[in-house]
């Protein structure tokens, strides 16, 4: 049964509801995806893990939502977004309740690595249902001039979930152990579940006329059939690789060359994290008036290119001298944090732009196939940056990263489509 925007059932300030319980959930399994990895210093200790399989680790979390994403995607848009949500919270919660019991380490016993890899595996698995299903409620609930705003406010769950993750988690874990960081995992998807229970229903159709214009999906051709998707998910795919570099293996970065104390590595992770959920609600806002989404994503990709290089030069400058000059590691701490919230600033303009072009009823599959590209691109990073360092060290590892965002560049934005963007826009001021 379909029910109108404007229904009793159904008023028009409920999509907020909506919106706040999807930004709940992305942000619950965010603290879990985004905060293990701010433990990374603690959890090579704890576990005993060299940096090999420290980054194998930490991938694996990424790995399993690559792998659900897609299906995932496919069953929010024939099941619908509640059930997606409330299947997918209701068993990360308890595979995390799992790794409490099973795979945490203690004074007395270190679990063998099957028990984490495997946990962490299916928590990946489990949790990959979150992304799509919110996603698809923001195309349907929200018309078409305020997607960008509604998809970047929930694209911000993903930096707060990690900016809380990286205050709390290092904490918990150094303090209270391995279990109680599970356990806390576990009980904040359980609370996003109930939001997610009593705010998220099947939402209206929107009027035809709002559906055939927002859909930029030829009639007949899916998602898995348009080569313009296809890029555009690569293109996001490819300028995640800095990002989760960042977020992998910037700890390790301040802790090992950088020399950082706890509370240093601390405060840039979340610096990070705030200011890309603050730059992705400006940046949603201000695409939405100025209709601009190509041009901003642009300017991202290059903005990306030209920090991480530097990066990789103050290292490489740097050489073994990182602990000797205080002004040099500020430097260091200042220019990775300002590289981490620049390629973190554009997911909800890309996403909306993804989604709108797919169509609000085929929304799932599309953000599906875009999380899917992401989470096999966050296996791959913290599997191989080991690998760079051990063959040139810090400097190949941002400089790699740099070359990441030049390569993403022109699939997420040809120059084809910023031409097209000035084109219609000198058109429009000259017909005002």
């Amino acid at each position: 049964m379909t029910h109108s925007i404007s229904s009793p059932s159904y008023p028009r300030r409920h999509r907020w509801k909506v919106l706040a319980a999807g930004v709940a959930a992305n942000a619950a399994f965010s603290v879990a995806f985004s905060g293990i990895p701010m433990t990374a210093v603690l959890m090579r200790t704890g576990y005993q893990l060299d940096n090999a399989t420290l980054g194998l680790v930490l991938g694996l979390m990424g790995l399993g939502i690559a792998v659900s994403e897609l299906p995932w995607g496919l069953l929010t848009d024939r099941w619908g977004d509640r059930p997606v949500l409330l299947t997918g919270l209701g068993t990360t919660a308890a595979a995390l309740v799992a790794m409490a019991i099973w795979a945490a380490p203690s004074a007395q016993q270190i679990p063998g690595l099957g028990w984490l890899c495997g946990g962490l595996l299916l928590v990946g698995l489990l949790g990959g249902s979150v992304n799509g299903a919110s996603g698809r409620a923001v195309m349907t609930w929200f018309e078409a001039g305020e997607r960008g705003l509604a998809m970047s406010i929930r694209q911000t769950a993903v930096p707060l979930g990690g900016g809380i993750g990286a205050l709390v988690l290092p904490f918990v874990a150094l303090h209270f152990g391995f279990a109680a960081l599970y356990g806390l995992l576990a009980l904040l998807c359980t609370l996003s579940a109930a939001m997610s229970w009593a705010w998220v229903h099947e939402p209206p159709m929107a009027p035809r006329a709002n559906t055939a214009e927002t859909s930029g999906a030829p009639k007949g051709r899916g998602p898995l059939r348009d080569a313009r998707i296809w890029r555009i998910v690569a293109g996001i795919g490819i300028l995640c690789a800095p990002q989760f570099a960042v977020l992998s293996f910037g700890t390790v970065f301040l802790h090992d060359f950088g020399h950082a104390g706890l509370a240093t590595i601390t405060a840039t992770m979340v610096f990070v994290q705030v200011g890309a959920m603050v730059m992705r609600v400006w940046s949603g806002r201000w695409t939405d008036r100025r209709r601009n989404r190509p041009a901003y994503l642009r300017a991202c990709s290059a903005l990306s290119v030209l920090l991480f290089a530097g990066l990789a030069l103050l290292v490489l400058c740097a050489g073994t001298h990182a602990a000797d000059s205080s002004a040099l590691r500020i430097a260091l701490v200042v220019l990775l944090a300002a590289s981490g919230v620049c390629v973190s600033a554009w997911h909800g303009v890309a996403y909306t732009e993804l989604a709108t072009l797919a169509g609000a009823t085929r929304a799932g599959t599309a953000l599906g196939m875009a999380n899917t590209s992401v989470f096999l691109v966050c296996f791959i990073t913290p599997f191989s940056i080991p690998h760079l360092l051990a063959l040139q060290g810090w400097p190949l590892v941002w400089l790699a990263a740099s070359a990441c965002a030049l390569v993403a560049m022109p699939l997420l934005v040809p120059r084809a489509a910023v031409a097209d963007q000035k084109l219609a826009k000198t058109a429009l001021s000259r017909s005002t």
